[in-house]
């Protein structure tokens, strides 16, 4: 990679990975692209330019631009909304992904764009979930990712072009919130904990689902599009993981830290029945043998950070 557009930069992902991506490729050599870009953000530093993935030409426009020849789409529209919005899940799940596709297939662009937990469904093996397992999703951003996988290695196959992929887990990030996922609890009871010291968690007790901290969320993404290609079986898409948790674990992980802190449920049917179609675990094995796929972090590492970065963003008054 050297002169990478990210699109969707200011989401989740996006606002962390562009960062990330620019101090190791210059700033100069990142292109920060969104829908909705925040003039006010730290990633105004570098290039930023308002992008629809739904505009094909607009997307060649920008590789052309900055001669770009590896593009990181991380726009979606994640579960619990897409459920709201199937028809808009669609259109940028899967019409822009293809947009994509082809603007890498006319450019000689590599593309990575992620995948999740959520392209399994209830007829997967929910425990240890093999790489290369039934995949039946019961939402329609499942659906896109599935299709997204399908799509990114028939244009490898057909046209060569470098796509690559990790299935990511739930992220749990301090720097921004998540928009309208079923993993949404697990930032959120961090938060809720330091101001309020209470958390209403919208799935039950004993849920569990494959969980990742956002530094390794990043490390996974850079490390596999700088991994040697020849080694690459499963390119879309690698079955990544770090810790898997229910709610119970993470407030047994927090009043070790804050000894007050209260958990209680209000379960949220839509969120509930999501989850309760995903793995509990997967195994990443494939990820660690052709990449070098290795986690940093678990979930007592993670709780201290989390809890330390989010408490002094409580003190100055930011949250």
């Amino acid at each position: 990679m050297k002169n990478i557009l990210v699109i969707g930069s200011f989401g989740q992902i996006g606002s962390e990975l562009t960062p990330e991506l620019r101090k190791r490729y210059s700033i100069s050599n990142v292109v920060a692209a969104d829908l909705c870009p925040k003039p006010d953000s730290p990633l105004s530093e570098g290039p930023v330019e308002k992008l629809d993935i739904t505009d094909a030409q607009a997307i060649a426009d920008l590789v052309k631009k900055y001669s770009i020849d590896t593009i990181v789409n991380l726009a979606a529209i994640l579960s619990a909304v897409g459920e709201k919005k199937p028809m808009l899940a669609w259109n940028i799940g899967v019409n822009g992904m293809l947009n994509c596709l082809e603007v890498a297939r006319e450019s000689g662009c590599a593309v990575f764009t992620p995948s999740s937990i959520a392209a399994f469904g209830p007829d997967t093996p929910a425990d240890n979930t093999p790489q290369d397992t039934i995949q039946r999703p019961c939402t329609m951003y499942g659906v896109t990712k599935v299709t997204g996988e399908l799509m990114s290695d028939y244009y490898f196959k057909k046209y060569g072009v470098d796509t690559r992929s990790v299935r990511y887990p739930g992220i749990i990030s301090n720097v921004t919130m998540p928009g309208g996922g079923t993993t949404d609890y697990a930032v959120e009871i961090y938060y809720d904990a330091v101001k309020s010291g209470r958390y209403v968690s919208p799935l039950g007790a004993g849920t569990f689902l494959d969980m990742m901290y956002m530094p390794d969320a990043i490390d996974a993404c850079i490390n596999l599009m700088e991994a040697d290609p020849l080694k690459l079986r499963h390119r879309n898409s690698f079955n990544i993981s770090a810790m898997s948790i229910d709610p119970e674990m993470i407030a047994a992980e927090i009043k070790k830290h804050l000894p007050g802190f209260e958990l209680v449920y209000d379960i949220e049917p839509i969120k509930q029945g999501i989850a309760n179609t995903w793995p509990n675990s997967m195994d990443d094995q494939c990820a660690r043998e052709e990449w070098g796929w290795k986690p940093n972090w678990n979930l007592q590492t993670m709780t201290a950070d989390m809890l330390k970065v989010v408490g002094e963003k409580f003190a100055k008054g930011v949250i």
